[in-house]
């Protein structure tokens, strides 16, 4: 088999390479002048070879890209960017929305981790489920006919805030109402939870959010998280990645992180 080979780079490099003499098969100059070259190549290969080296956190220098839904800036990402802050110092967070072409934007490394729910996310995408989210309804603080608990009739009687986010569950609360024969009446359409703390508490009307979100801005005092008086279907929201970077450091990283947040969830 080596004398094969040897037969072929003879051909290949048109040199004898290695000639008999007095001392042995020796190398010619042309042989002699490859040896660096094939060396530094076996390195590469040995090095290709090896462990990689330990992605530490501490040290890194990048910028974490994590697509999400307006709504998840107010119910994960604060404390995503809190662990985050604290374990990767050096690191920066890019909050991008999750979009269309969120699959390719995953291929491509243009983003590192999606969390929300996308059941769409399927070919090529590793997920983990992070919790299970259901609904509960905001209203002010201070709102003028509605206590601590919120009743079917005044569920169908009062004035709603309607979400519109095209691709959200929140999308489609409106066809799990329909089905239990139950309607709102939306005088206001919002584009996303953002600003809807401050529109609750200026008014008298009710939105349905999901139960993280509407407990987070329920905290300022401004608003209250009551129980829906209907069945709403509760989602699951996951993390997905692309299996380019399944066996990446610093997805990895990444990944346990954001599961960690919510394991006793």
């Amino acid at each position: 088999m080596v004398s094969i080979w040897l037969r072929e780079l003879r051909r290949r490099f048109d040199d004898a390479l290695f000639v008999r003499t007095a001392q042995g098969m020796l190398p010619t100059p042309k042989a002699d002048a490859l040896i660096g070259i094939v060396r530094q190549a076996l390195d590469s290969l040995r090095r290709l070879d090896e462990p990689g080296v330990q992605f530490d956190p501490a040290t890194v220098r990048r910028t974490f890209r994590i697509a999400m839904t307006d709504a998840s800036h107010i119910s994960i990402l604060p404390r995503l960017l809190a662990r985050l802050r604290r374990e990767a110092p050096l690191a920066q967070v890019e909050a991008i929305p999750i979009g269309r072409d969120i699959a390719q934007r995953l291929e491509m490394a243009e983003v590192d981790l999606a969390i929300g729910y996308t059941p769409e996310l399927n070919t090529g995408i590793y997920q983990q489920a992070l919790y299970s989210q259901d609904f509960i309804c905001l209203v002010s603080a201070r709102h003028p006919r509605i206590g601590e608990r919120l009743s079917l009739a005044d569920f169908e009687g009062e004035a709603h805030i309607g979400i519109v986010q095209p691709g959200s569950i929140i999308a489609e609360l409106d066809n799990a109402l329909a089905r239990q024969d139950v309607r709102r009446n939306v005088v206001l359409r919002v584009p996303s939870c953002l600003g809807l703390n401050a529109l609750v508490a200026a008014s008298d009307l009710i939105a349905i959010v999901p139960r993280q979100i509407g407990q987070t801005l329920a905290r300022s005092g401004l608003s209250k998280a009551l129980e829906c008086p209907v069945a709403l279907p509760a989602v699951m929201v996951r993390q997905h990645w692309h299996a380019r970077f399944h066996e990446d450091g610093a997805n990895r990283w990444l990944r346990r992180i954001a599961a960690q947040l919510f394991e006793k969830e």
